[in-house]
């Protein structure tokens, strides 16, 4: 990597940095090139340079958490060596990064992020394609070895996932939800829900 395109990338960090702790402060009605540019130190040239706009920063921003999010619970997954265990140690994995990156729980779980989500679906599955499939391998694989239900894995992916993204907008907006009791009762809920002997 050229000396150029090393700060270049550090730009874009720098950028994107910014404008998460401007939107955790000032929610998205704050994220202006303004404020990102004074939280970051970076010119308002160079936002347009590297995003092309807020929009594009924003989405950049969102893709940034989304995988990295995505890369915990696939870690997550992986070293469980049952459905069951899987299913708690997933829940555990997305409601410790909701407590731990409380800012960019707010940005995945914010009406931008169902609205980009709906305009862009093909688009962000493409994107987080890597990230995605080895989710659905290990539902289908589940599905294969009998431990849970034969449902279309989007009907799983909803079952699995709703409950821990209700409980974290909850936890996130109205602060009404103890994320640690949330983290031992919603595994066993869920597992009821998929578990294929249930049926």
């Amino acid at each position: 990597m050229s000396p150029k395109q090393h700060r270049g990338e550090v730009t874009a960090e720098q950028l994107l940095d910014a404008a998460l702790r401007v939107y955790g402060e000032s929610g998205e009605q704050g994220l202006t090139v303004s404020a990102v540019t004074s939280a970051s130190g970076v010119s308002p040239g160079s936002l347009y340079h590297h995003f092309g706009s807020m929009d594009g920063l924003l989405t950049a921003l969102l893709m940034r958490w989304l995988e990295q999010l995505l890369v915990e619970m696939v870690t997550a997954l992986e070293q469980s060596d049952s459905a069951r265990t899987g299913i708690r140690s997933l829940v555990r994995a997305y409601l410790s990064f909701i407590r731990d990156h409380r800012d960019a729980g707010l940005l995945l779980h914010s009406s931008r992020a169902d609205e980009l989500g709906m305009q862009q679906a093909k688009q962000l599955r493409d994107a987080q394609e890597a990230r995605l499939t080895p989710l659905s391998a290990w539902v289908s694989r589940h599905v294969a070895s009998g431990e849970v239900a034969p449902l279309p894995v989007s009907v799983l992916e909803s079952l699995i996932l709703g409950p821990v993204i209700g409980a974290s907008r909850r936890w996130l907006t109205l602060g009404d939800i103890d994320l640690d009791e949330a983290a031992d009762v919603l595994p066993d809920r869920i597992w009821r829900s998929i578990d294929a002997d249930a049926e």
